[in-house]
């Protein structure tokens, strides 16, 4: 599926991409906007070099991004999520195909419930209750990383891990 070096440049682009959003979101509870839109505007080359067709693979790809957006946007109207997080999870639906999506949220919840119980249970023992803030763009970076290492891992790899 992925034999050519810039599917891999993209695959390695996008895993530096992940990095500074979680790492930025951990240090200020912010992903830039500019991260957000590079990540998105990279998926079509991905497209181009996965030869996908545009029907109906890179319509599912538009399609679960949509939905991902949609659902986010209710839960930043709840002030349960940032914008940032919505931005970077939706730009990430447009990179991961919709079965390895699906995976990918669920390892996020898992991560996510973690860091949740870790960042919690460090604003209770401090006495900050009131200044709870969960960097979840963290979560959906791992679960990111996790999907990029375990399902696009190069085939010469996955035959070495096997021996």
């Amino acid at each position: 599926m992925l034999d050519d070096p810039f599917k891999y440049g993209l695959l390695a682009a996008l895993a530096i991409a992940l990095l500074v959003a979680a790492f930025t979101d951990l240090k200020s509870r912010r992903i830039a906007n500019w991260l957000n839109a590079g990540i998105a505007l990279g998926a079509p080359l991905f497209w181009i070099a996965t030869g996908m067709d545009l029907w109906p693979d890179v319509a599912a790809q538009l399609g679960v991004a949509l939905a991902t957006f949609a659902v986010l946007s209710v839960l930043f109207a709840l002030k349960a999520m940032g914008g940032g997080d919505v931005k970077l999870l939706t730009a990430l639906a447009l990179w991961i195909a919709p079965l390895n999506f699906l995976k990918l949220v669920v390892m996020m919840a898992l991560i996510g419930g973690v860091l949740t119980l870790g960042f919690g249970g460090y604003y209770v023992i401090k006495r900050q209750r009131d200044k709870i803030a969960i960097p979840y763009g963290v979560a959906i970076a791992a679960a990111g990383l996790w999907t990029i290492f375990t399902f696009y891992q190069p085939a010469a790899a996955m035959a070495g891990a096997v021996q």
